[in-house]
């Protein structure tokens, strides 16, 4: 499916001669009727003689309706230039065919209607003379010029034939898995309710599927498609598509918003952008000024943000951070086009190198810009490693979305950054393109990395008798979330920068070792605690005695074992203390603290502190004054 788009200077025959090839009227506003002048955008279709059918969007050429001739323009594959044969190339004649070459739109006709005017001879061939010099420049400058009276009929056979020929050599628009309807009429039908119009980009839509518009996030769900009048189940990229919407309300939708499958895409407010400034216009792009931004159906207010230099003169290009006044929803390499707002006038345009920045750039950075050069031109690698640097791990599809790349170009790209060490793979190699494995740039990874072992080297340096940091310590200064925290930390253990053991982590070059003196501080306590096994020192008198950092070293050897604020005893001990008390419960059933006082031959502290221990633990419940073993 495939969508053409007029272009031309107002009064010179665009909407005439679509309704002569067409057979229909795309003017649908009484108002352009009474005025006979295209205000808005209107549609139509045609079936070339392949058989294809084609849609058709009728764009104003009034100067005071150019920006709605760009919200209808956004999505085309071709352009049908319209160039009056009386009149000659005009004022929006040249500023509809400089936004077509900054859109990028590279097959198109040329009809200079109203043959039936021109009566002067040789005057057509000045005409198109004119026009075709006009063209050189542009990527239109192969373009076919053929006259043409949608009046008498004159030309349009041939003019259909050069239409089917430059259709022909458009690519089919390919499907990313990731739709987008560009949103550029909304409406109701009497009896259907919200019915919304665009063109489809990036993936498919299909009847019953739940809907997200964006930026608002509304959900709802398609109720029925269409094309051409046509109803279909499934809309298919390049298409232009009509989708009745149950769920949402036509106050709730405006031009601009754009219809997807939930979680696809995320509205941003800050984009990185590659900008041509006309050469004809009177006008310096300055830093911190303000424009208007026509983006898809979409129009945003922006202020610019100048990267790698105070200017960009007529002529020139640059790399411009616009700031935008209400989000947008757009992926890299979309076109766009920038007007200065008052006096109304195009300044430039060119194409989203990076729609979801994490942060405002340094105007003057040469990382940055080479970045953004590698977004815009540079190979699936580098456009996959520089969209998600800095993001830390995130999910294979996520990243495809991001960097507007198709599971093809993903595949060579893991494979180009894998052997440059440039990709960190979190688990195993991708199998299909809705994968949700992690990955991570290298770079990011080895900052984390070197940032995890300087705080593990700190931390054994300050703690020596501690076998490593705490888990939620190490991710507190990591400054990560959980999810990500575990993600970094499996990569760590698997590349042997750590070790997790237990609740702590420490890096694979560290273990406790006690000097003499520390060690005969162990040998003295550990007397105390034979001398009197059932009855040790309290955990107090522990600290006291060789200090908190040994206690807690003797702690996390297992050396000893603390079962209440104030009570402690030796490994060796508590697990005798919990066998025997195990045994006499299967024995008799029930015990008492007095019995386990009697039984140890201690004090009621320890005993209460050993029983509260165990049912803790689960191991026992208390009943009255006795416990018994859990069942």
């Amino acid at each position: 499916m495939r969508v053409l788009g007029t272009a031309g200077h107002v009064d010179h025959g665009k909407s005439k001669l679509v309704e002569a090839l067409t057979g229909m009227d795309p003017d649908r506003l009484k108002e352009e009727k009474e005025r006979q002048m295209t205000i808005d955008f209107g549609f139509a279709w045609m079936k070339l003689p392949s058989g294809e059918e084609v849609g058709i969007v009728d764009v104003p050429g009034h100067r005071d309706f150019i920006e709605n001739m760009l919200a209808g323009v956004g999505g085309i594959d071709a352009t049908l230039f319209v160039v009056a044969s009386d009149e000659g190339v005009m004022p929006q004649t040249r500023e509809h065919l400089a936004i077509l070459d900054l859109l990028e739109v590279k097959q198109g006709v040329v009809a200079l209607t109203k043959l039936d005017l021109v009566k002067e001879e040789g005057w057509l061939e000045l005409v198109k003379g004119e026009v075709e010099q006009l063209l050189q420049s542009t990527h239109l400058s192969e373009a076919r010029i053929i006259p043409v009276s949608s009046k008498t009929k004159e030309g349009l056979e041939e003019l259909i034939t050069a239409l089917s020929d430059v259709l022909e050599r458009v690519p089919v628009r390919k499907d990313l898995g990731r739709p987008r309807l560009l949103i550029d009429r909304v409406f109701t039908i009497s009896g259907f309710g919200t019915v919304v119009t665009g063109t489809l980009i990036d993936g498919s839509l299909e009847v019953g599927q739940e809907i997200e518009i964006l930026p608002s996030g509304l959900r709802g769900r398609i109720r029925g498609l269409q094309t051409h009048k046509t109803k279909i189940e499934k809309a298919v990229p390049g298409s232009r598509v009509a989708a009745n919407l149950s769920g949402v309300e036509v106050r709730e939708i405006i031009r601009g918003d754009v219809a997807t499958l939930p979680g696809l895409y995320r509205p941003t407010r800050l984009i990185d952008v590659h900008f041509r400034l006309l050469p004809d216009v009177d006008h310096t792009m300055k830093h911190d000024q303000q424009v208007k931004l026509f983006l898809g159906a979409a129009q945003r207010v922006a202020r610019v943000r100048l990267l790698g230099k105070e200017r960009i003169n007529p002529g020139e290009e640059g790399w411009l951070q616009l700031v935008l006044n209400k989000p947008v929803v757009t992926s890299r390499g979309d076109h766009f086009i920038i007007r200065r707002p008052s006096p109304g006038a195009t300044l430039g345009g060119g194409r989203v190198a990076n729609p979801h920045p994490i942060r405002y750039h340094r105007r003057k950075d040469d990382a940055t810009l080479k970045g953004l050069k590698n977004l815009i031109a540079g190979s699936p690698g580098e456009v996959l490693i520089q969209s998600i640097t800095g993001m830390g791990p995130i999910s294979l599809n996520q990243a495809m979305q991001r960097a507007g790349l198709n599971w093809e170009e993903v595949q060579a790209a893991i494979e180009e950054l894998q052997s440059a060490d440039e990709l960190i793979l979190l688990e195993q190699k991708p199998q299909d393109p809705e994968s949700e494995i992690l990955i991570m740039d290298g770079k990011t990874w080895r900052d984390v990395q070197s940032k995890m072992i300087r705080i593990l080297e700190t931390y054994h340096r300050l703690n020596p008798l501690r076998s490593g940091i705490p888990r939620e310590e190490l991710k507190s200064r990591l400054q990560l979330d959980t999810r990500n925290f575990n993600v970094v930390l499996r990569i760590a253990e698997k590349k042997g920068v750590v070790i997790e053991d237990g609740p702590r982590i420490r890096s694979p070059q560290h273990t406790v070792m006690l000097t003499k003196s520390l060690q005969e501080l162990v040998n003295s306590l550990s007397e105390q605690f034979r001398s009197a096994p059932f009855s040790p020192p309290s955990v107090k008198e522990c600290i006291q005695w060789v200090g908190s950092d040994l206690y807690a070293y003797l702690l996390e050897d297992g050396e000893l074992i603390q079962i209440s604020p104030d009570v402690v005893f030796s490994t060796s001990v508590y697990d005798k203390m919990v066998s025997t008390i195990r045994q006499s419960l299967e024995k008799e059933g029930t015990i008492t603290v007095a019995q386990v006082r009697d039984q140890f031959g201690t004090s009621r502290k320890y005993a209460l502190a050993i029983m509260e221990h165990l049912d803790a633990m689960g191991i026992t419940i208390r009943e009255g004054d006795t416990r018994r073993l859990v069942d």
